[in-house]
């Protein structure tokens, strides 16, 4: 239970917390089932854009697993405040 009161537990916390912020943005830049995102029928012409749209599902191979070990570690280190 050391390792959940110390600075390293912090620092994973804070870097999973950009992680989740990345991610979060690019799958929402790569998803065009948003109906207010209509830029994204424009982009699918660019060729860049059709690449990076591939790689959609997998970013949410990152996200997800980036978002329980934040919330497992962030409710260890300060517990739940209700």
């Amino acid at each position: 239970m050391d390792f959940f009161q110390s600075i390293p537990a912090a620092r994973i916390i804070f870097i999973l917390a950009i992680v989740n912020l990345l991610s979060g943005a690019l799958i929402l830049l790569s998803c065009r089932c948003i109906p207010g995102l209509k830029i994204s029928g424009n982009l699918m012409r660019n060729r860049v854009y059709q690449k990076f749209f591939h790689l959609h599902c997998y970013i949410w191979w990152v996200f997800w697993p980036s978002v329980l070990v934040h919330a497992v570690l962030a409710l260890a280190l300060i517990g739940i405040p209700f």
